[in-house]
């Protein structure tokens, strides 16, 4: 009950926007429902039966006949309420105030009851105005007690039962419908439970991921950073080098920093490797890579970038550096590693493209050239970066976490499907490579990074700027 409860809990947070949307559409409906509807007022009359002794022979003390009196009374008030709504009653009451309805459309208008054990007889008449209901109200008790004591006996016979008017209705102050305090108190209740189904509605519909929390629940590990979508980033420069004081460098900054806190083995004396991966293409992953080893090498690390996705490289075109030579020549042994090394913005920058496509990429990728290509450089560079194919495409990626202890995943906003990531996540256990953190991609502005923080300038100052939803980049 209470894990059923905290997953009810992060689906409504994971839609919240979806629940504040629909509960503002459930309590604008109660509202217009309850200003468009035109009031009606309520008044009431009551009247009294009694036992009209006199007619027998005049005695009212006659204590069997009072008992007798009441047992009728008991027996022909409940019938009141019926014959208060007939023609012969309502009739009167039509022609005397000139209304404009029918007996039985004034009859709606009515409740007539008569309370258990009761000689009282309760009349409620609802209108539109006021005066007119209090009026219809009085009209229709008088009418009734003129039927029962003078039209109900023949030949002369006066009616044993006498009607009183005990409370005559007076014009209400206020309307009786709609309520408005129960109608907005329902319309509440009512929006909170539209709003939670149609957030859970959305989750079981939805299809890809759209919030660092759906990944985090299906990869079981930590955002190292939110990227929203910015069209430097589709630029041929890393955005630390275009815009480094802009917010998105700031993220990438803030990724380098989660970094060094990688649960993944760490050898003195040894860089450290990272492999980073998608679970299918466009979901950014060769741009976060780049943009990922640039920042690492702002902050005076050595980087080398291994573009390994040798089925689709494209590292060197994002750079806008050549790409006709690369690992794919140093695996099958026609060139050495220094032949096409190239440094790229600071000298402790290195970049190893993947060259020209080869025909056995697998093969090459998963050979002992590679993985002693991968130690060697993890001698020389604080951090080697390895941009691999997508888990769906190959398994590349697994092989390559499995050297380093684990995987760092990119998962983008829109772009990815959950069922494919829960089908990499399987791929990924069943190896034992697990995910050290992930990127969240194309990540909504809106959503992601509602806090304020420092930005620098390049006069040194150093300005407090809040970041506002829905700012662009």
């Amino acid at each position: 009950m209470g894990e059923t409860l905290v997953n009810l809990l992060k689906t409504v947070r994971g839609h919240i926007a979806t629940m504040l949307i629909a509960f503002l559409a459930v309590l604008m409906c109660v509202s217009a429902y309850v200003f468009l509807t035109p009031p009606k007022y309520t008044a009431s009359a009551q009247i009294i039966a009694t036992y009209n002794s006199a007619q027998e022979n005049g005695d009212s003390s006659d204590i069997a006949q009072q008992n007798a009196g009441g047992t009728y009374i008991s027996s022909q008030i409940k019938s009141y309420p019926v014959l208060a709504l007939t023609e012969v009653v309502l009739r009167p009451v039509i022609e005397k105030l000139g209304l404009n309805v029918t007996v039985n459309e004034l009859a709606d208008q009515l409740t007539v009851s008569n309370p258990a054990n009761t000689a009282f007889v309760n009349i409620s008449a609802v209108d539109k105005e006021a005066d007119r209901a209090a009026a219809i109200a009085n009209s229709v008790a008088k009418s009734l007690q003129t039927v029962v004591e003078d039209d109900l006996y023949v030949n002369g016979s006066k009616s044993p039962i006498k009607l009183t008017v005990v409370q005559k209705a007076t014009v209400p102050q206020s309307p009786s419908s709609p309520k408005k305090g129960l109608y907005f108190a329902i319309g509440v209740v009512l929006g909170i439970i539209v709003g939670v189904f149609a957030a859970v509605l959305k989750e079981l519909l939805s299809t890809k991921v759209e919030e660092t929390s759906d990944v985090r629940g299906i990869v079981k590990a930590s955002a190292l950073g939110s990227v929203p979508k910015n069209e430097v980033l589709s630029g041929t420069r890393p955005i630390i080098i275009t815009e480094p004081n802009g917010p998105v460098a700031e993220e990438y900054r803030r990724i380098r920093a989660n970094i060094k806190f990688l649960q993944a083995d760490k050898v003195p004396d040894r860089g450290q490797l990272l492999v980073i991966s998608s679970t299918s293409p466009s979901e950014g992953k060769t741009t976060t890579v780049i943009n990922v080893a640039a920042v690492l090498a702002e902050n005076g690390a050595k980087v080398l970038l291994v573009d390994a996705d040798l089925r689709h490289p494209s590292v060197a075109h994002h750079l806008g550096i050549e790409g006709s030579v690369g690992l794919a020549h140093v695996l099958s042994g026609q060139m050495s590693p220094v032949d096409v090394v190239q440094s790229y913005w600071k000298p402790n920058l290195h970049i190893l493209p993947a060259g020209k496509r080869p025909a056995n990429a697998s093969l090459l990728l998963n050979s002992d050239m590679m993985k002693m290509l991968i130690e060697q450089a993890l001698m020389q560079y604080d951090y080697v970066l390895i941009d691999t194919a997508p888990l769906a495409v190959s398994n590349d990626g697994i092989v390559f976490g499995s050297w380093a202890k684990g995987v760092v995943l990119v998962a983008a906003n829109g772009i990815c499907r959950k069922k494919d990531l829960e089908e990499s996540m399987d791929a990924l256990r069943t190896a034992k490579v697990p995910v050290l953190g992930f990127v969240f991609n194309f990540a909504n502005p809106k959503k992601e990074h509602k806090n304020a923080y420092y930005y620098y300038y390049e006069d040194g100052a150093r300005r407090s700027t809040p970041r506002r939803n829905g700012r662009k980049h």
